[in-house]
């Protein structure tokens, strides 16, 4: 395709780029069309999530420990001991006394409790009361991710797309209605990563200005990175939930420092390393470390400020002295914390293993019973923490694609993705060697991430809008041989990270030329990607019943049961 095919009629008035097109490139669309799709989406996600909620009338699975944790934190600002029966006592009567003697061991910080928490202290200690906060959480996540979504591709209807996939995946779907704590992981980390997207383009534009305006500094000028604070806070509470949050701190940490390098590194600065090291990675540490370490230690106020909790013993008479004297205490805890997760061997009929969770191996079944009434002579009624499988298997192919755009196209998108997935994977394969136990579940926090996969390989599948490729080069002086993955709404997306991307390019070398039409392929590619689109969502459609404990006869349950791990 000639470059001038598809020039604009004014092509001829070309001129240079400035530098801040070259570093920034504005996300396009109008406000309304950048919120509307995402919020409608959003409310699908959270009528999914919110119908039903008190459904079962029943504590299911681990609820029995954080919604009883999350109980004892609003009364004693620590975690307590209950009674025998407590579960059957709390179902049959919320104000029913439940408490034994004395402070509870918990292997996990106790901020994941504080939030079910909150819902308890809405709507009481009961089913939907210890629900509503994970619901809420698994709803807000579907808008992050809309959002960061349509950041990294530029396309809304792209941004839409992933929402909607992680609000039609089952284990998401799950964990939202369940008071377990993995759903809050998921939720602080993918906030701390949107902090962090959006950290990228400012930062980018503020640096296009200072150059412009004439910083000429070896090293480049001083970024205020505002948004990495949000990030580190973020991060800090996901810490605060379950300590493999802190990987996950490592990971992004490691990722802004290759991000201010490429930034630096596009605008021309003579030294580039330096300058991200000096300028960058130094005020980056702090931001995303220190901040996460106090936002941690705030989390564990109601045990450093009063007295009686695990190991916390006698409490100074002195509010301003107790953290001081806590601090020793806290320490003893962590490393009796620490010695408990070291050393979980314990058997587990639903266990898993890190590398089982693509492939959905061996769920957990949350809760099951066989009621008397369905209109068949034996029924059953499930909640199966189950990913949906068209989305998962999917997804293990995206990621496939997606590192060798990464490693071969340089885009810096697929590198993120690829991270923030590894750094919650990879890192569960030391204690599975050890046989410590773990479940499917726990692979939650991967789940945008995968989403994110699936839709950057489907942006690069639909291709360029009709008119923008032709257009991209007469406005950027570069060759048009090859297709950007530019997407429906236009052109102007974040550039790559090991160069200037030219003014509204997307970074996609001229040496991966497209022999299909433009028109062509994003009508074949469109097509393809609504189709996937629809058979996740007849997946998660059929398996419905058996995620959100419906009634079903026998035979229409087992016959979602598909492998026999699964059951």
């Amino acid at each position: 395709m000639a470059t001038t095919d598809l020039a604009p009629a004014n092509a001829s008035r070309w001129r240079p780029p400035s530098m801040r097109e070259w570093l920034a490139p504005a996300v396009p669309g109008g406000v309304l069309a950048g919120w509307l799709g995402p919020l409608l989406v959003t409310l699908f996600a959270g009528f999914l999530r919110f119908y039903r909620l008190g459904q079962p009338k029943a504590v299911v699975f681990d609820e029995t420990y954080y919604a009883k944790d999350a109980l004892a934190l609003l009364k004693f600002g620590w975690e307590h001991n209950t009674v025998d029966n407590a579960d059957k006592l709390l179902i049959a009567d919320p104000d029913a006394h439940i408490w034994g003697q004395g402070p509870s061991f918990v292997a996990h910080p106790p901020f994941g409790k504080w939030m079910i928490a909150m819902g308890e202290w809405a709507f009481g200690a009961t089913p939907f009361g210890w629900r509503f906060v994970p619901a809420l959480a698994g709803t807000l996540s579907v808008l992050i991710l809309c959002r960061v979504a349509r950041r990294m591709t530029g396309s809304t209807l792209l941004g839409c797309a992933a929402g909607l996939l992680l609000a039609l995946d089952g284990l998401e779907f799950v964990t939202s209605r369940a008071a377990l704590l993995d759903i809050f992981v998921m939720f602080w980390i993918l906030a701390g990563f949107a902090c962090l997207v959006n950290d990228r383009d400012r930062s980018r534009r503020e640096l296009a200005d200072k150059i412009e305006a004439g910083a000429t500094s070896v090293y480049g000028p001083f970024l205020a990175h505002a948004w990495r604070w949000g990030a580190g806070i973020c991060l800090g509470l996901a810490c605060a939930t379950k300590w493999t949050g802190v990987f996950y701190v490592a990971a992004f940490g490691l990722m802004v420092v290759l991000w201010d390098y490429g930034a630096r590194r596009a605008a021309g600065v003579r030294d580039p390393i330096a300058g991200a090291l000096l300028l960058d990675a130094v005020p980056a540490f702090v931001q995303l470390v220190v901040v996460a370490l106090v936002s941690y230690l705030a989390t564990w106020s109601g045990w450093i400020f009063k007295p009686g909790g695990w190991g916390r013993g006698h409490a100074s008479s002195h509010w301003w002295w107790r953290p001081f004297e806590a601090m020793p205490h806290l320490w003893d805890y962590h490393r009796q914390m620490l010695d408990f997760h070291n050393n979980l061997d314990a058997k587990h009929p639903y266990q898993s293993w890190p590398w089982d969770w693509p492939v959905l191996r061996r769920p957990v079944a949350f809760f099951y019973t066989e009621p008397k009434t369905c209109g068949a002579s034996r029924c059953s009624r499930e909640i199966l923490g189950i990913g949906t499988p068209a989305l998962w298997w999917g997804a293990l192919a995206a990621l496939v694609v997606v590192l060798f755009i990464w490693l071969v196209l340089r885009d810096w998108r697929a590198g993120a993705i690829v991270l923030g997935f590894l750094a919650g994977w990879l890192t569960w394969f030391p204690s599975a060697f050890r046989d410590r136990t773990m479940f499917l579940f726990y692979a939650t926090p991967l789940i945008p991430f995968m989403v994110l996969a699936v839709v950057l390989v489907l942006g690069y599948l639909i291709g360029p809008a009709s008119g923008l490729v032709g257009a991209h080069a007469a406005a950027s002086g570069r060759p048009a041989e090859a297709d950007p993955p530019a997407y429906e709404d236009g052109d102007a997306f974040p550039d790559e990270m090991h160069g200037p991307s030219g003014a509204r390019l997307a970074p996609v070398p001229a040496s991966v030329p497209s022999p299909v039409p433009p028109g062509v392929r994003r009508l074949v590619g469109a097509a393809a990607a609504g189709a996937f689109l629809l058979v996740v969502l007849a997946n998660f459609a059929y398996f419905y019943p058996i995620l959100a404990a419906q009634t079903l006869t026998y035979d229409d349950w087992h016959a979602r049961i598909w492998f026999k791990s699964w059951i």
